[in-house]
């Protein structure tokens, strides 16, 4: 991570938090989980500098809450910490979440660090564009890095409407040399530069209206500000080694995410249009789920998923779903131990390659959790962006202390 940012860009933010903690006075709340990480690697890296067969990595993610005016006021901080054995550029350290909020009759204001999830499908989160990506934790997009905001929500009889204001940006997070699920070349995130003259001072805005209309839940979004999705433009380091160097643009993006729940069905769909530097174009990611209740009189339920991704800058695109069919199964034991997996594979139409990927967890007693991914990939042509990592095939365990 940046750490300029915690000083340069969040002290301001920070600030908001002082006369809230002025008047706490309830007892602090404190939870969270510690864990670590084996990934099993049965081909030989790629490229030169990666680790061979296994890696071990140990996280931590306390939680502390505290809450006065009859809850009416609350601050909430999630420090993250990473440690890997070979990556250093896993080894990092993050704040999730730093807010200090106050619940009105028919508002609410969050001002700090905090973590915006938008989206219904499955697969590819197409709308969720608040939060960056921390690409150091895994390939999928699902772990964020905490965004400087001031969100003020207002609750009304036609909807939900949030209104941002994010004051610092947070560039997105890259293997090292050393780490697996990588590009050829190395991103050098020293170098990355930017569109706005701002740079990663630019004040970014985002409004989105969501509303629940019978089945149906709906939301549309607008977002001005910097492209949380870096162009990797080809340079040199400062010893002359070809790298790749982030640039990130100054987008305008309209969005739209709606879920239909139809007795068994859910329908879910995602869309936005971007328009930066470069182009505008649109894209999507859409399907459905069936939940099978209850199979042969018991307490087992089967969910089967179908998905489309489509980018209208076709083999261009940098999205890993530019024309890709996705399948998936989720089975829920709805045991004590919450019992869970899910399995899917991602077909892409244009280059004939695939994602296999299988997720399962379990509780071990009332403060641990097990959990098994394996993720398998096939990618010959050279312009496929999962050509990169078609040795990187890994089961990765997962051992979790809650408290």
């Amino acid at each position: 991570m940046q750490p300029q940012c915690l000083t340069k860009n969040w002290l301001p933010l920070l600030l908001f938090l002082l006369p809230a903690l002025a008047g706490a006075d309830n007892d602090l709340a404190i939870s969270g989980k510690v864990g670590a990480e084996l990934r099993l690697f049965p081909h030989s890296p790629q490229f030169t500098g990666q680790y061979d067969a296994a890696n071990l990595s140990g996280f931590f993610e306390p939680q502390f809450y505290y809450a006065w005016n009859q809850d009416r006021d609350y601050v909430e901080f999630i420090p993250y910490l990473r440690w890997d054995q070979h990556d250093p550029e896993r080894s990092h350290a993050d704040i999730r979440q730093l807010t200090w909020s106050h619940v009105g009759d028919d508002w609410e204001l969050h001002s700090g660090i905090g973590k915006v999830f938008w989206g219904v499908t499955e697969f590819q989160h197409l709308v969720d564009t608040i939060n960056q990506t921390d690409g150091v934790e895994d390939i999928d997009g699902e772990d964020k890095l905490g965004q400087p905001m001031i969100h003020l929500s207002l609750v009304r009889r036609w909807g939900i409407l949030d209104l941002f204001a994010l004051p610092g940006f947070r560039e997105r997070t890259f293997a090292g040399l050393d780490g697996r699920l990588r590009s050829g070349l190395v991103v050098d995130s020293s170098q990355a530069a930017y569109e706005s003259a701002a740079g990663d001072n630019h004040l970014d805005l985002a409004a989105r209206w969501s509303h629940t209309l019978g089945d149906y839940d709906i939301g549309l979004h607008w977002f001005r500000g910097t492209n949380r999705e870096p162009r990797l433009v080809p340079g040199t380091d400062g010893n002359g080694n070809l790298v790749l160097t982030p640039y990130y643009e100054q987008i305008n993006q309209l969005g739209m995410d709606l879920q239909a729940t139809l007795d068994d069905w859910l329908w879910k769909l995602e869309m936005r249009w971007r328009d930066g530097q470069q182009e505008s174009f649109w894209a999507l990611q859409g399907g459905f789920e069936y939940t099978l209740y209850g199979i042969a009189d018991s307490n087992t339920d089967l969910g089967l998923l179908l998905e489309y991704g489509w980018d209208e800058r076709g083999t261009r695109s940098t999205s890993l779903a530019q024309n890709d069919l996705y399948f998936g199964a989720r089975i829920a034991l709805n045991d004590a131990a919450s019992s869970e997996l899910l399995a899917g594979i991602g077909y892409d139409l244009d280059f004939h390659s695939h994602i296999l990927q299988l997720e399962a967890s379990r509780r071990i007693g009332n403060a641990w959790k097990a959990s098994l991914d394996l993720r398998l990939f096939s990618g010959d042509e050279p312009n496929d962006p999962l050509s990169a990592i078609r040795r990187d095939d890994h089961l990765q365990l997962t051992l979790e202390r809650y408290f």
